[in-house]
């Protein structure tokens, strides 16, 4: 299965490079976007959740990576929550 890393610069300028175990995230982030905060994280769950759900499906288990890298964005986000014009911009996909 094609892992793959995405780049995002959170509103507080800091960047983070985050993983998936599947190239879904391309289906629902666009490199040069930037994204409100709430959608951002919606976009990302949906992204992980089937991304994870394809490793399931293929070797029989979760993928626990791509739960724990939604773990960190989320608690990461929650920095911004009291943001109502928070934005995240994916930088860049790495293969």
């Amino acid at each position: 299965m094609p892992e793959m890393h995405f780049t995002v610069r959170w509103p507080d300028g800091c960047e983070h490079t985050c993983y998936s175990p599947s190239l879904v995230v391309r289906d629902f982030l666009v490199p040069g976007q930037r994204y409100a905060l709430p959608d951002f994280l919606s976009r990302t769950q949906q992204a992980l959740s089937i991304a994870s759900e394809r490793v399931a499906a293929k070797y029989g288990f979760a993928c626990s990576r791509a739960m724990d890298q939604w773990a960190s964005i989320a608690s990461h986000a929650e920095a911004f929550a009291h943001h109502p014009d928070a934005q995240v911009e994916v930088l860049r996909f790495d293969a």
